[in-house]
C-alpha cells in the first residue's frame, strides 16, 4: 500500500492523533483521582495569599542575626556561597561585601522573634503568625521562580493552585468564582506579572482566575453593553447554551462546557459582584484597621479589605499580587515604602477576619518567589545598597486555618544564606497549603499526556506537620 491508501484506510498517523486527541480530551474531563480528601473535617476552607512579587528580602523583615552587624562590609566566604550558581546581574562581581541591615530590629511576643522596625504593626501580632525561615527553591531568576512556586513547575502552561484547589474542592458560592487575583503596585519598578500565573494550564479553563481591576468594571465585559436589558441577556445565553450543548455532543470539546459554565458565570456575577465590593457597607472602625490608602482603588489596603469581602461571600481562593520588591539597588529607599504599603492592611486583615470568625478557617499566607542575598548587589556605600535574587532560603510567614500562632520553623546561619535546620522546599509548603484545606497531596493528580500531574510534581514531598496546630 502506499502512503495515501495508508492514510485513507484510517491506519495512518491521522488515526492515531484523533484516538490521542480524544483520549486528552476525555482524560482532562473526568480523569481527576477521587481519593485524594483526607479525613475528618479540613483545618482551613478558604486561602488568602499575599504574593510579594520580586522577591522581598527576607534580611530586612525577619531573618535577622545580631551577628551581621559584625559581618558587615567583609567578603562573603567562599565556603558558605558553596559554589551557588547566582544570576548574571552580580556573575561579573569581584567582590561579594555582606551588607547587615541599614535598620534596627527588635524582638516581639512571647517567641521573642525578630522583626524588622518596618514592620511595626505586623510587630505587634507577631504571636498570631507561624513563621517559616527555611523555604527554599532551585529557581533564581523571577520568571521561573514565581511560575514555580505557583504553578509546582519551572515551565509555564501548569494549573496554578488556585485553579487546583478550584477544580478540586469547587466553589462555596456559585454565583462568585471560585479563584480571585488582584494586582497592586509598590514602590519603584517591577517584574511584569502574566496571566498565567493564575491560569487553569491543562485544567478546564473555567478553573482559572479571575482578575478583579481596579476601574471602574472590575470585570471586563460583565456590564450590559447599552440597550441590553437582563431579560434579553438571559435570552440570549439560553439559545447560545443550546447551541454549545449540541456542538458538545459532537466532538466532546470539555472547553465548550467550560465556556457554558463561564458565560452563567458572568450573568450571575452581574448582580453579585457589585453587591458584595460595595464599601459603603463597612463602618468607620472597620475601614481605619487596613490604613489610610483603603478607600483608593488599586492599592494593596484596598484588595486587602476586598479580599476580606470576598473570603466572607464564598471565594475560595484569592490571590493578591503586591510587586515591585525587586531591590537589586536603593533598596535603603525602596525597602521602607513597600514594607508602609503592605504592613497595617495585611495585619487589618487579620483583625478583620478574627472579628467575623472567620480566621479560624481561612489560610493567610505572605511571602514571595525568593529572598534577597546578604551580600551586595553593585556598590556598597553607607547609605545605598541592593541586594541579588537568592533561592537557599527565604521567609514566609502563614496565620488562621489550622496553623500554629506565634511559631518559628527552621533556623538560618549567621549569615541567612544557608539552611541549618528543618528546610521547606516550596513543593513541601504547597502540599502544606493543601493538607490544612483536607487534601492529600500525593493522590490529587489528574492524567495529563499520560502522567499523573500533580500541583506538587513526580519528586517525593512532606507536608510540614510541625507548622499544624
Amino acid at each position: 500500500m502506499n502512503r495515501r491508501d495508508v492514510l485513507k484506510s484510517g491506519l495512518g498517523l491521522g488515526t492515531m492523533a484523533l484516538t490521542g486527541l480524544q483520549n486528552n480530551v476525555f482524560a482532562n474531563n473526568g480523569g481527576i483521582s477521587h481519593d485524594f480528601k483526607l479525613p475528618g473535617l479540613p483545618k482551613a476552607k478558604r486561602v488568602i495569599y499575599l504574593f510579594m512579587a520580586g522577591g522581598p528580602s527576607h534580611i530586612d523583615t525577619f531573618d535577622f542575626h545580631p551577628e551581621m552587624r559584625k559581618l558587615h562590609g567583609t567578603e562573603l566566604p567562599d565556603s558558605i556561597r558553596n559554589g551557588q550558581r547566582i544570576t548574571g546581574m552580580t556573575s561579573g562581581q569581584k567582590s561579594f561585601p555582606c551588607v547587615a541591615p541599614m535598620h534596627q530590629f527588635h524582638k516581639h511576643g512571647e517567641m521573642q522573634t525578630w522583626v524588622s522596625e518596618y514592620l511595626p504593626h505586623t510587630a505587634k501580632m507577631v504571636d498570631k503568625l507561624s513563621i517559616i525561615k527555611t523555604m527554599n527553591t532551585e529557581a533564581v531568576n523571577h520568571d521561573p521562580a514565581i511560575t514555580y512556586i505557583n504553578t509546582g513547575n519551572q515551565i509555564v502552561g501548569h494549573p496554578s493552585l488556585g485553579s487546583w484547589l478550584s477544580y478540586g474542592i469547587g466553589s462555596q458560592n456559585q454565583n462568585l468564582p471560585s479563584y480571585v487575583t488582584m494586582i497592586s503596585r509598590g514602590s519603584g519598578n517591577g517584574q511584569a506579572l502574566y496571566s498565567r500565573l493564575w491560569g487553569s494550564g491543562n485544567l478546564p479553563s473555567k478553573h482559572a482566575g479571575v482578575k478583579l481591576r481596579s476601574g471602574k468594571e472590575a470585570v471586563l465585559y460583565l456590564d450590559n453593553p447599552k440597550g441590553v436589558t437582563r431579560s434579553s441577556r438571559r435570552d440570549l445565553l439560553n439559545t447560545l447554551g443550546d447551541f454549545n450543548r449540541s456542538h458538545y455532543k459532537d466532538i466532546r470539546d470539555p472547553e465548550i462546557d467550560a465556556r457554558i459554565a463561564q458565560y452563567e458565570m458572568a450573568y450571575r456575577m452581574q448582580s453579585e459582584v457589585p453587591d458584595t465590593l460595595d464599601m459603603t457597607k463597612e463602618s468607620k472602625a472597620t475601614l481605619d484597621l487596613y490604613g489610610p490608602d483603603v478607600l483608593k482603588p488599586g492599592t494593596f489596603a484596598n484588595n486587602c479589605i476586598k479580599a476580606r469581602k470576598l473570603s466572607e461571600n464564598g471565594v475560595r481562593f484569592i490571590q493578591l499580587f503586591h510587586r515591585n520588591w525587586d531591590h537589586h539597588s536603593s533598596l535603603p529607599k525602596h525597602m521602607p515604602k513597600q514594607c508602609n504599603m503592605i504592613d497595617q492592611p495585611s495585619m487589618g486583615l487579620l483583625k478583620d477576619l478574627e472579628s467575623r470568625g472567620l480566621l479560624d478557617d481561612t489560610l493567610v499566607i505572605w511571602g514571595g518567589e525568593f529572598g534577597r542575598t546578604i551580600y551586595s548587589q553593585g556598590k556598597l556605600t553607607k547609605t545605598d545598597h541592593g541586594r541579588d535574587h537568592h533561592g537557599r532560603c527565604f521567609t514566609y510567614w502563614m496565620a488562621g486555618g489550622g496553623v500554629k500562632q506565634g511559631y518559628e520553623h527552621g533556623v538560618t546561619d549567621e549569615y541567612a544564606y544557608n539552611i541549618l535546620d528543618k528546610p521547606v522546599h516550596i513543593n513541601d509548603f504547597n502540599a502544606t497549603v493543601l493538607h490544612l484545606l483536607g487534601i492529600n497531596h500525593e493522590k490529587f493528580s489528574v492524567k495529563h499526556q499520560g502522567l499523573d500531574l500533580r500541583l506538587t510534581g513526580v519528586e517525593p514531598r512532606k507536608v510540614i506537620h510541625d507548622i499544624i496546630a
